[in-house]
């Protein structure tokens, strides 16, 4: 692939220069969580990539802040190559000709008096090899030492500062020429480095011989893409003791590893592989939390109340990493946490795929909430959208006419039948589980029962039936269990479950079942608003017809996307 970049490196520069980009939607979506911030650094295009022929990949645009274009070449099977061009977005962008005190004063300066009021706060830099991490983490170290030291700690406040290492499952003291340590959880539930020194800093000149002697015994070792990359995480533990304060503030800088993509490992040993293997499930598991708590954390900051949705699972117990962190992650943490995220990338279009990774997840890791506006960020937003305000949103757009509904709402003039509604095409299209033929109504309804149909069934009051939710005893019948054959197999049946219940100490109920007749049908659930339904087909069950007890005729409602009873 190298090769066939250097080939057509002319092409390319064309192709990029006769770019022209596409601006990125409205403030529909906007970042609002103060305690997450993503930034991303875009690292000069050193003179070996010059000298190798790879041009530069890797373009913010001066007009859009935040926003970063990434170029790559396609070798197109049937003709010339063509340009793939992708764009991004961070909540702050550093180019090539940014300094770190520029990302210092912009992203982490805020940091220390937060930490000073007690507060945790977190670094992290993340990114291939040779993009800069290490880097960028140490000149920040020093400049957050150096603001600590300006005198603004007063006499009583105290600094302690504990540098480790994590290679793998495995921690070590740095300040302790790299003697191995433990990471143990005590019975609070807080994290604890069993070994780890922690020194007391005499002054600005003591704290930058720690931070140097640490990095002296950090693990390091030639790649293809770096001649010292980092072969481990490196985390700097700045405690501040404050004996008026209720809790220590404590500040964490996190140099994470390099991510190596295959080619970068492709010479190396089964000992290195197994070393990049386990560094990048450690980056995989912390992408994991971090994005779990941007989701938790967005999910807190909307506006619409969130009681009912189901928060992600944050997995920090999976890594040595996201365990010594577990106060960013966390959910029921009680010390408030901010958090700040560097993606430091590499320009060169030789590393455009690993660019390209770090700077998706980079996006990935915003916390994103509706605009104030939330009926015009839901007008946007085709997911969040009703059929109106889509057909407005259409007809505003192409100056063509509003499409007429193809539902009719939940409450129907009675001049108009439940059952059907004219569409634009004048087609008729389904609104309600009623049967076409009216005359099919005059007959038992266990006669005519029909694919479509939703039945109430006699489910257990209790037990085993994990997945009939409260308040719900109706579904929709499938098809036949007969029909389904041998696919159905492993689908619970309803028969047996009542049978199993018999067998134990609760409520019986008295049903005569009928095992010649069954039918595969989906479960119907509560849905969040009022006296709602929702349609499971993924939890199927296999029900007798002796224990359905009446039909049920459900109606949608195009606005609220809900089912409910129709009379």
């Amino acid at each position: 692939m190298d090769l066939f970049y250097r080939e057509n490196a002319g092409l390319y520069r064309t192709l990029v220069k006769g770019f022209k980009p596409r601006p990125t939607p409205g403030t529909v979506i906007q970042t609002a969580s103060p305690d997450m911030v993503v930034g991303a650094r875009i690292r000069p295009l050193l003179d070996e990539d010059v000298a190798a022929g790879f041009p530069c990949a890797v373009f913010p645009r001066s007009a859009e802040k935040g926003v970063v274009d990434v170029h790559d070449l396609y070798n197109h099977p049937r003709g010339r190559p063509i340009l793939k061009s992708f764009s991004y977005q961070a909540d702050k962008l550093f180019s090539a000709q940014a300094s770190t005190e520029d990302i210092y004063d912009h992203l982490v300066a805020h940091l220390v008096p937060f930490v000073l009021e007690g507060n945790i706060g977190t670094l992290f830099a993340y990114g291939q090899t040779g993009s800069g991490k290490t880097f960028t983490v140490s000149r920040l170290e020093q400049l957050v030492v150096e603001s600590l030291m300006d005198g603004r700690l007063g006499n009583q406040k105290q600094v302690y500062i504990s540098i480790i290492e994590l290679a793998g499952n495995s921690a070590y003291d740095l300040l302790n020429s790299r003697k191995s340590i433990s990471i143990l959880e005590d019975s609070f539930g807080t994290t604890q480095l069993a070994g780890a020194n922690e020194h007391a800093v005499l002054g600005e000149t003591d704290a930058m011989g720690l931070i140097e002697r640490a990095s002296s015994f950090r693990r390091t070792a030639p790649t293809l893409k770096n001649d010292a990359s980092s072969r481990s995480h490196s985390i700097c533990r700045i405690r501040i003791r404050d004996p008026s304060a209720a809790s220590d503030g404590v500040l964490y800088m996190v140099d994470l590893a390099g991510s190596e993509a295959a080619r970068d490992v492709s010479v190396h040993g089964a000992d290195r592989m197994r070393e990049a293997r386990e560094i990048n499930m450690s980056l995989s598991v912390l992408k994991e939390c971090i994005r779990a708590k941007a989701q938790a954390d967005g999910l807190s900051l909307a506006d619409k109340p969130t009681s009912k949705r189901t928060k992600p699972h944050v997995p920090f117990r999976r890594s040595a990493l996201t365990k010594v962190l577990k106060h960013v992650f966390d959910p029921v943490g009680s010390r408030r946490c901010k958090t700040v995220v560097i993606a430091c990338v590499n320009p060169s279009l030789a590393d455009v795929g690993a660019s390209k990774n770090t700077l998706r997840y980079a996006e990935m890791l915003r916390v994103l909430v509706p605009a104030p506006d939330e009926a015009l960020s839901k007008m946007m937003d085709p997911m969040s959208s009703t059929n109106a305000q889509l057909s407005e949103r259409i007809s505003k757009n192409s100056g063509v006419p509003p499409i007429p509904p193809l539902l009719v709402p939940r409450h129907m003039p009675k001049s108009v039948k439940p059952d059907m509604v004219q569409s634009n095409s004048n087609s008729q299209r389904r609104v309600s589980s009623r049967d076409l033929d009216t005359k099919a109504a005059l007959r038992p309804f266990k006669q005519r029962i029909r694919p479509g149909m939703v039945i109430s069934w006699a489910a257990p009051p209790c037990g085993h039936l994990a997945f009939v939710m409260e308040g719900s005893n109706l579904a929709v019948v499938l098809c036949p269990a007969a029909v389904a054959g041998t696919s159905v197999d492993d689908v619970p049946r309803a028969s047996t479950i009542i049978t199993r219940d018999k067998s134990s100490s609760m409520k019986e109920p008295s049903l005569s079942i009928n095992k010649s007749a069954q039918y595969l049908c989906a479960l119907v659930a509560p849905g969040s608003a009022a006296k709602s339904y929702e349609v499971n087909l993924w939890e199927q069950l296999i029900i007798d017809v002796d224990m359905m007890e009446k039909e049920v005729f459900l109606e949608y409602d195009a606005e609220t996307r809900y089912y409910y009873i129709s009379p």
